[in-house]
This record gives structure tokens, sequence and C-alpha cells, in this order.
């Protein structure tokens, strides 16, 4: 991947290259596994101090986004995995295992006998448990409602799923009471830290998103001479928005990435042809002249990532302890 902060933004470095890597792991640019660059050699690209690097570095291991090999670098981690490592309710079902196999060799069980005896009554807890419930937590009610729909079509009967946002969360005691009856939560990476602290002790894990169709066939059917304004809405990922673009529309000679806050977004809009706006910024097609075109960029669950991840979570085969509540 190349990592480019931009100079003339006035985001502190730090912040956009956080940002970046975020955006990054969100959108599937950057893959569980893949290695980051070593501090010093981050630092040499970016063009920052090796200890601002060291700092996005410390800040993205406490998201549980990357960990860290000794004397092998710093990679891209998985949700599956961070979510199985962070659970520390593991300490408390070895606990309980310790006290069923002392309980066992009471009646002289053998291993064997334990084994059958948990297998099976594992099968039959399973076969009587309820749907799961996912809850998608996003920005924008409108957007996480409709990235829901999406998982839900991957998933099929194997889960139900709701949505809500993070602004009721964090306002919203019903909306905190409700979402704790969730089996899983899934939302952004960049937002997983967040929705962790409101929702202590819940299973949350991050997911992939990817371009719709409808916003790659815009952008590829772009005019090469238009002058194309891209509005973000979150400043960390102001400096990625051009790239996203550009990764569509190559063809096209004019593109300005702003800021939605931008104290030149008026003058910015005034000399556009086409408008590109984050989802949530909706309300500045209402500034647009007669001529002018707007569209939104727009991102969705990557199915892929639902099946590699999610699905394992909810299987009937997965025991409670590595990725659901225990159902009574």
């Amino acid at each position: 991947m190349d990592f480019q902060l931009d100079r003339t933004l006035s985001l502190p470095l730090g912040m956009q290259l956080r940002g970046l890597v975020e955006y990054a792991i969100t959108f599937g640019a950057l893959k569980p596994g893949d290695k980051l660059p070593s501090v010093r050699d981050m630092a040499e690209r970016v063009g920052v101090a090796p200890m601002t690097v060291a700092q996005v570095y410390r800040e993205l291991k406490q998201a549980e986004l990357i960990y860290s090999k000794p004397g092998s670098g710093t990679f891209i981690a998985d949700a599956a995995q961070a979510l199985n490592h962070s659970d520390k309710r593991l300490t408390d079902l070895h606990r309980h295992i310790d006290s069923l196999i002392d309980r066992a060799q009471d009646l002289s069980l053998s291993a064997g006998d334990l084994a059958a005896l948990v297998t099976n009554r594992f099968h039959h807890r399973q076969r009587r448990a309820r749907t799961k419930t996912v809850l998608v937590v996003g920005n924008f009610i409108d957007s996480a409602r409709d990235y829901a729909q999406i998982i839900a079509d991957t998933l099929g009967d194997s889960a139900q799923l709701d949505a809500t946002t993070l602004a009721l969360l964090t306002t919203d005691k019903s909306a905190r009471e409700q979402a704790h009856s969730a089996d899983l939560i899934l939302t952004f990476a960049h937002r997983r830290r967040e929705v962790m602290s409101l929702l202590p002790g819940m299973r949350v894990i991050n997911i992939s998103f990817i371009p719709s169709e409808q916003t790659r066939r815009a952008l590829a059917s772009l005019d090469p001479l238009a002058g194309v304004l891209v509005v973000s809405i979150f400043p960390e990922f102001t400096a990625l928005m051009k790239t996203g673009v550009q990764r569509f529309a190559p063809h096209v000679q004019s593109i300005t990435v702003v800021h939605r806050d931008d104290a030149e977004l008026t003058r910015h809009l005034a000399l556009a042809d086409v408008l590109v706006y984050a989802t949530g910024a909706e309300a500045l097609k209402d500034l647009l002249t007669p001529g002018q075109q707007a569209f939104e960029y727009r991102h969705i669950p990557d199915s892929g990532d639902i099946r590699r991840v999610v699905m394992p979570l909810l299987s009937p085969a997965v025991p409670p302890a590595s990725g659901l509540k225990e159902i009574s």
C-alpha cells in the first residue's frame, strides 16, 4: 500500500496516518496478516518523526487493529482472532471446565465419557437455541439499516439483523440496553474501540467495507474533463478520499478533496461540475445549481468478510466461549 499524507490539510500528520491505516483496514486495502512497515521505515515513507509513528502504532494496537510479533514485525489483526483474544470470559470458562472435570472424576468417568456427554449436551442445546441476533453499529441510521439488510442477505436464516448508530448508543440508555441483548455487534474498524467502551462485555468485531457497484459505475462514467469535488465527513479520512476516487476514475484530470467543514467549501462547490459526497453529507446536494451533478460515494459490507468472519461465529458448531453468548 502507498502511504501518503496530505500536508495541505490542517489535520495533524499523526491523525492522518492513523486514519489512513484505519480506513485501509475498514475498506479492504489492508487485509488480515498484511505486514506494516517498521516504525522507522514508515517514518521515512511519510516524512514524520519515528515517535509519531510509534504513537500511532500504539493506538492501533490498543484498538486491536494491529499486533506485533517480536522479531517479525507489525501486522494487521484478524477481526475474529481479535475477538477471541480479547474475550476475558475464557478464563471463567476454564474454571467451569475444571469444576466439571473434578465432578466427572468423582463419578469415575473417563475423559472419553465426559467428552461424549458434553458433545451430546452441546448439540441438544444448539437444537433448542433461538436465532442469533446481530447488531450493526453505523454512523448514520439509514446507511446502518442498509448495511444490516446486506449482511442479512448474506447470512440468510442464521441470524436476525438490527441497526443502530454510535450517536444513539452514546446518548440513549435504552439503545444501549437493547444492544446488550445482541449476540454479536458489528461495526467499522475505526469505531470498534468506541463501541466496546459503550457496550462493555459485549462481543464487538469490525468488518470490511467495499465501494458499492453503483458507486464504482458512477466514478468510471465521469467525464475526463469534469471538475470533480469530493467531500468527506471524517477528518482523518479526507486524505484517503482522493485515492479512493482515483482508483475507479483514473481518467479524470481534476479532483479536489475537502472536508465538509472546510472554510472554502462553498467556493469549491460553486466551481465543481460533479460533487462526490461521503455518506452522511447528502445535504450538500441542496447547495448545487442546475447543471451540476452529484452522487454518493457509498460503501457496503464486504460479503466475503461476512462469510469468513461472521458466519463461523454464528455457526452451531462454534461453542459460546469462542464468539457467542450462551443461550439457555
